[in-house]
């Protein structure tokens, strides 16, 4: 009998497929003939459709990885392709466990343009990050409701040594820190250290895994991508040359092969007029053209 995905793709099967699907499915396909290696795209349209639920990271993003790794040569490795705004933490972790479960540490992630946030602890978790002169990683740094974790903690204690040099300042802050309920605070501490582990674990592991002692390069990396302070924005975009010079193993799009070169480029943008033209918001799919296709399905 039929799994989850085959019933998925029996009813794509019979639904009208439409030109953009066929043209993500050809080059993804040639992307595969050409790497020798299992090629799954992990696309949302947050930027052609920022106002639209559904484009984030999430637990149903399980279903999809589950349905696009079904009957892949396993052997074959990965090479993962990202673009993303980033996401649930909880949620990123399972992706990611899950993938390392089906292909070890043979993954390779490419960032045609943007892997943000937990995009970002996706793609160092990875053997390797192929970015182009104008794709961009993000901080790494939790976020609640879009208040930046570490902001929160920064402002405590900010207050707290206010307060304790003027009482005269306790009113003041009253007003602004009561926006945070009780438990808030810890919350907060919990969710930094989360995250950082997180990544610490999956770049020791994965990208320096060979490294006599990676502990120096693994904490100079996630000294620029843990800290708000030195980012100064969750939204900041980290080229690769800064990639690069905090100790990121990184390989440069435009000085590999130029037929792959364009080939990821192409695959990009098809991804791009998909988002444009129909009511997709995310799709995750494989070479075979097995995928998960979330759309906004308006009123």
């Amino acid at each position: 009998m039929p799994d989850w995905g085959q019933v998925l793709t029996e009813i794509q099967k019979e639904n009208a497929i439409g030109p953009s699907d066929r043209i993500r499915w050809k080059y993804l396909k040639k992307l595969f003939k050409t790497t020798k290696r299992n090629v799954i795209a992990y696309y949302s349209g947050w930027l052609q459709k920022p106002n639209i639920s559904g484009t984030s990271i999430n637990d149903n993003d399980m279903n999809a990885f589950m349905t696009t790794i079904h009957e892949l040569d396993k052997t074959k490795g990965l090479d993962l392709l990202l673009h993303t705004p980033g996401g649930d933490l909880a949620a990123t972790e399972s992706i990611v466990e899950y993938l390392r479960k089906i292909f070890g540490t043979n993954i390779r992630m490419f960032v045609p343009h943007l892997a943000m946030s937990a995009g970002t602890m996706i793609a160092c978790s990875g053997k390797e990050i192929v970015m182009g002169k104008h794709s961009s990683l993000g901080p790494i740094d939790p976020q609640f409701n879009g208040l930046s974790a570490e902001g929160v903690l920064e402002e405590f204690r900010t207050a707290k040594k206010e307060i304790t040099e003027d009482s005269t300042t306790i009113s003041a802050w009253q007003i602004i820190l009561n926006k945070y309920h009780p438990t808030f605070i810890g919350d907060c501490q919990k969710a930094i250290k989360w995250s950082y582990e997180l990544a610490e674990g999956w770049l020791g592991t994965g990208m320096f895994k060979d490294e006599a002692d990676p502990k120096p390069v693994v904490a100079k990396i996630l000294k620029v991508l843990t800290s708000h302070e030195k980012t100064g924005s969750h939204a900041r975009h980290i080229s690769i040359d800064k990639c690069q010079e905090m100790g990121l193993k990184v390989v440069v799009l435009e000085d590999i092969d130029n037929d792959l070169q364009d080939l990821i480029l192409t695959v990009h943008h098809s991804y791009m007029n998909t988002f444009s033209t129909t009511r997709a918001v995310k799709i995750i799919e494989n070479h075979k053209g097995r995928a998960m296709v979330n759309a906004d399905i308006g009123k």
